[in-house]
């Protein structure tokens, strides 16, 4: 029994003793895991190092083809000498939204996109401009919508809505770069009639916008239309009529005075 006993006394140290070599074990693999840790992701972050450089860097992905989407009125050449993409660019070190702001910076184009085609091309598709009047401003020049110069009309040509006068060559400028309020009223009245779908359209030719209370129709016989300056729809139906009853008038009349509440007056023929 003696003996048993001398071989238990001493185990508590040795337990204690374990412990520690397997605490400091844990913490060795600790710090392995975390050396290994850090070399992997030192070596991870070179590999891409080497790879972004490789990118962009390599030949294969300098830029060969720029391809043009979605232009008819401008030549496909002016669109891609105005993106300025110089060849053997590189893909990725590309600057799209400079290459944009160029190519908007057509006054045909209303809006241009610029597409990576991987390894080598570009792709630029753009939306024009739409020729939608026509302003006298010197010479003719062909407006959009929003009232955006879109280019000169240099050959004679009939158009279908009435043309915009009044605006001067300096006023057209600076329209490329801001809208002008009065060129805006007489797109919006040009807009007015042709949604009416009444025969005002054939048989208005100009509106003049240099006058600052309000827009002054001329027909294409030379009457002058005094509109106002609101309830244009109502003036609009009531011009037509009164249009439509001087066909039969026997006396020529040179201008129509719309601004009075109902009250139309006639140069010449008095007032009804």
């Amino acid at each position: 029994m003696h003996r048993a006993y001398e071989d238990i006394g001493p185990r508590p140290a040795l337990i204690g003793s374990q412990r520690v070599r397997r605490a400091a074990a844990r913490r060795a693999r600790r710090r392995i895991v975390a050396t290994l840790t850090g070399l992997a992701a030192a070596g991870a972050l070179a590999a891409g190092a080497l790879a972004a450089h490789f990118v962009l860097t390599a030949a294969r992905f300098a830029v060969t083809t720029v391809e043009v989407r979605g232009a008819s009125r401008v030549a496909p050449r002016a669109i891609a000498d105005a993106a300025a993409i110089a060849p053997g660019t590189n893909l990725l070190r590309l600057r799209t939204d400079e290459v944009e702001r160029r190519v908007e910076a057509l006054p045909a184009i209303r809006h241009a996109e610029v597409i990576r085609s991987w390894p080598d091309r570009v792709t630029i598709a753009v939306e024009e401009r739409r020729p939608f009047t026509l302003v006298h401003a010197g010479r003719l020049h062909w407006v959009d919508e929003e009232g955006v110069p879109v280019g000169v009309e240099r050959e004679a040509v009939a158009p279908h809505t009435p043309v915009i006068s009044g605006l001067t060559p300096d006023e057209l400028a600076v329209m490329r770069e801001r809208p002008s309020p009065r060129a805006q009223e007489a797109i919006a009245l040009i807009r007015m009639l042709l949604r009416s779908g009444s025969s005002l359209v054939d048989q208005i030719s100009e509106i003049d916008v240099s006058r600052p209370d309000d827009p002054v129709l001329y027909t294409v016989d030379g009457v002058e239309v005094r509109l106002g300056a609101d309830n244009w729809d109502g003036r609009l139906a009531r011009l037509e009529g009164v249009l439509g009853q001087l066909a039969a008038a026997p006396e020529p009349v040179t201008s129509i005075d719309l601004r009075f509440r109902d009250q139309v007056v006639l140069n010449g023929g008095g007032s009804r």
